[in-house]
């Protein structure tokens, strides 16, 4: 048996609702089981962005197990975006997010080359959108 990927990552952050609502509008993110998160049954909020999944965690009460040190703003995360980078360019813009870096060159996953974006979430967690295409 081999490790074929990530199944989701876990974000840390201060305010929930803010960091729901930015991943929806910016990422078209689809919150999932939001009812149970709401009324205490599960212990974070869950987020599918494309095919992959974002556990998101309050700072103020981390679901256990966690990271030894769950710090808000600690996580750097890529997302490899579906159209030319100057799309992902646009839809930045369009939400009234600042872009931090780039267009810039950098490799994908999968040995493409592509170019990526670089920006911050509520926490200031770095999110970068990376396109192969074009």
């Amino acid at each position: 048996m081999t490790v074929r990927g990530l199944d989701h990552i876990a974000i840390t952050v201060v305010d929930v609702e803010q960091t729901l609502r930015f991943y929806a509008t910016v990422l078209g993110a689809t919150p999932l089981y939001e009812e149970l998160f709401r009324e205490g049954r599960i212990p974070v909020a869950l987020l599918q962005v494309g095919e992959s999944r974002i556990s998101v965690h309050p700072a103020a009460r981390p679901a256990a197990p966690h990271a030894e040190v769950p710090t808000s703003g600690s996580a750097d995360l890529c997302f490899r975006f579906d159209g030319p980078i100057e799309g992902a360019v646009a839809l930045l813009e369009r939400s009234g997010v600042a872009i931090e870096l780039g267009p810039v060159p950098r490799p994908a996953a999968d040995g493409q080359e592509g170019r990526s974006v670089y920006f911050r979430d509520p926490d200031q967690n770095l999110l970068e959108l990376l396109s192969t295409q074009g």
